[in-house]
């Protein structure tokens, strides 16, 4: 398979606690495995979460409302016995993942080195609120961020100066997009970025002709009136790809079910997280299914990190891995806040491999950056 056309098919993202919110009963068990270490069992597969939870870490399941009125569904790491006032951090991420996944991997991690780290699904996804299921806005998306904000920054535990964001894959531009808009947030990080608005609206390297561009938006547009006719919503491609003869050519899955033998690369790595005991979730849209397919409208209507100027005086790190295919995009966003934003590219890394690969992921580096800029 060729490798955009692949592309078309995947993208890319206790007693310490405060007494502000209200506790729900947790899914699944922790196995008991050594600290930090990917789960590869049926624990996920059930419900609950995709490696193990460090010793020295309490999690809580907690809702909040975005002020849209959605319900927001997130997981709260606090370390044990912490002492005062912490720095705090919200994190969600990749695209069509779920809390229970990569983003709460690296919050179980932020919070073992003394933050409070907030782990979120988006609207519509996951156990969040949203009655149209799985279905993405980056408008929606961005304000999520700001709303894990205001939640941390009602937490007794949490000093409300100290807040960042940590994104990783997709959700990592609205992260930034929303950094930009938010001056509540003091810091944000990203890993494995990817600009979905951009990404969606132009493909992958911005390889759409102006001529795909329209057959995108005239297909996106006709399932439009199929879905108001059927009363329903189509599963489809977020990123529509092509066929041999330059027509659209939609999946009903992010992922193949089977792992063909001839996939390309790109797809393997992501079947390799996302439809194997590794990182299968059954509320993750990768794992599972697929968005709705008119979710791209909105992206190509949406233009992110428009206001990345904003940012400034504070500051972003950009982690990356050189041979991610998408370290294009921490590359162009870095150029455009030089001042404020700095990369981090991680030598022998994929874009994959940032979601879970511990011995990879720049934890010092990730930390000794919010420490810094969270002090």
């Amino acid at each position: 398979m060729e490798r955009r056309k692949a592309l078309g098919l995947i993208a890319g993202g206790g007693a310490a606690a405060a007494a502000s919110f209200t506790a729900l009963p947790a899914f699944g068990e922790e196995t008991g495995r050594s600290t930090g270490a990917t789960r590869r069992g049926t624990t996920a597969a059930k419900g609950g979460h995709t490696f193990a939870l460090d010793r020295n870490v309490e999690r809580t399941p907690v809702r909040f409302k975005n002020r849209y009125g959605i319900t927001v569904a997130a997981d709260l790491y606090v370390p044990k016995n912490a002492r005062g006032r912490l720095p705090a951090l919200a994190l969600s991420g990749p695209f069509g993942a779920v809390k229970e996944q990569s983003s709460g991997l690296y919050a179980n991690e932020f919070a073992r080195r003394g933050y409070a780290a907030l782990a979120f699904d988006p609207s519509f996804t996951g156990e969040s609120g949203g009655t149209v299921r799985d279905v993405a806005s980056p408008d929606v998306f961005t304000e999520d961020f700001s709303a894990a904000v205001d939640f941390l920054g009602l937490q007794r535990t949490v000093d409300r100066e100290r807040i960042g964001v940590q994104a990783v894959c997709g959700l990592s531009g609205m992260a930034l997009t929303a950094a930009a808009a938010d001056s509540r947030i003091k810091a944000v990080a990203t890993a494995s970025m990817y600009d979905m608005s951009r990404s969606m609206s132009r493909g992958h390297e911005d390889s759409y002709t102006r001529e795909q561009r329209q057959k995108v938006v005239d297909h996106l547009s006709r399932q439009r009136w199929t879905d108001a006719e059927k009363g329903t919503f189509a599963r489809g491609s977020h990123e529509v790809p092509f066929d041999e003869n330059g027509e659209v050519a939609p999946s009903n899955r992010v992922l193949p079910k089977t792992l063909p033998a001839d996939a390309d690369p790109i797809t393997k790595i992501f079947f390799d997280y996302y439809r194997t005991e590794r990182g299968y979730h059954p509320r993750s849209i990768n794992s599972t299914t697929a968005w709705t397919a008119t979710t791209p409208m909105s992206f190509f209507a949406f233009e992110q990190l428009t206001n990345i100027d904003m940012l400034a005086p504070r500051k972003a790190l950009l982690v990356a891995g050189a041979e991610a295919h998408s370290l294009y995009y921490s590359q162009d966003v870095q150029k455009k806040a030089p001042d404020s934003i700095d990369l981090a590219v991680v030598p022998g890394a994929d874009h994959v491999d940032l979601y879970d690969r511990k011995d990879l992921i720049p934890f010092d580096k990730l930390d000794a950056f919010f420490t810094k800029e969270l002090a």
